[in-house]
């Protein structure tokens, strides 16, 4: 009797969807915010273009104008409610909108410094291992500027590299250390990258899950999952990334990039 073969997999369709809310409370118009002669939101989108595992991009938009600005950049957008409570809502929305994506990746569209590299190295565990049905990035923190800032996430994770917690305050805390500096030589500090890959059907089912409490306490979304049992593959990376969220943190994105741009006509 002939023995049976087991059908291949077919590669997994693996859509990359970038939110871009107008009205945010900090920074009015954020996605539309000039970096260099170029929006926020088109860096953001160039530097996910440059993915090789992403096979479609969408931006997930709630006005007219960043609609019509996307466009204007040759990007593909869907219009999603203005009161969605939170990116990842906004989208699971457009996730439904692709019955044969497998794999989602929520890009964060004011991080106008994201590289595709970042976001192939996140995507990654979920071709690998089937077991892992979320994952997201880690960069070692170096400074204690960003130790000590609740605007930088931290995260610990246990030995196979799963999420323990999130936090805006400095953790772990290195009880023998005699200050935050040497806490950071004592051990390893994480900060979280907010770019998350779920497989489509627990993109549903989390956004499904009622606010938690430790969610709500730190304001981080991310919480909801561990506290209902999620596991979180971490993936450490050595790229850093810069998220825009207050006028003065566009003013330092606006001088990285003119730095990078000199670094790159001299070469």
């Amino acid at each position: 009797m002939a023995k049976k073969v087991k059908p291949k997999k077919t590669n997994p369709y693996i859509l990359g969807v970038i939110p871009a809310r107008f009205a945010s409370t900090r920074l009015m118009g954020k996605p539309l915010a000039d970096i260099g002669g170029k929006s926020l939101l088109q860096h953001t989108y160039e530097g996910a273009s440059k993915s090789k595992l992403l096979d479609k991009i969408v931006i997930a938009v709630d006005d007219e104008q960043v609609a019509k600005a996307a466009k204007g950049f040759g990007a593909a957008t869907i219009m999603t409610p203005k009161d969605c409570a939170t990116g990842s809502d906004r989208i699971a929305i457009v996730a439904k909108e692709f019955p044969r994506a497998d794999i989602i990746v929520n890009i964060q569209g004011d991080e106008p410094f994201i590289s595709g590299m970042m976001i192939d190295q996140a995507i990654e565990p979920l071709l690998f291992d089937f077991e892992v049905n979320v994952s997201t990035l880690a960069k070692v923190i170096d400074n204690v500027e960003e130790f000590n800032s609740p605007s930088v996430v931290k995260v610990v994770f246990d030995y196979k590299n799963f999420a323990l917690y999130f936090s805006r305050s400095p953790i772990p805390f290195v009880r023998d250390a005699k200050d935050e500096k040497e806490m950071l030589e004592k051990a390893n500090v994480y900060k979280h990258v907010g770019l998350y890959v779920y497989r489509k059907e627990y993109l549903l089912k989390f956004t499904k899950l009622e606010p938690t409490d430790l969610e709500q306490w730190e304001k981080l979304e991310q919480l909801r999952m561990l506290e209902n049992g999620f596991k979180i593959k971490i993936v450490e990376t050595e790229f850093d990334s810069f998220s825009v969220d207050t006028p003065e943190d566009l003013e330092k994105a606006r001088k990285i990039y003119s730095k990078l741009k000199k670094i790159e006509l001299a070469k």
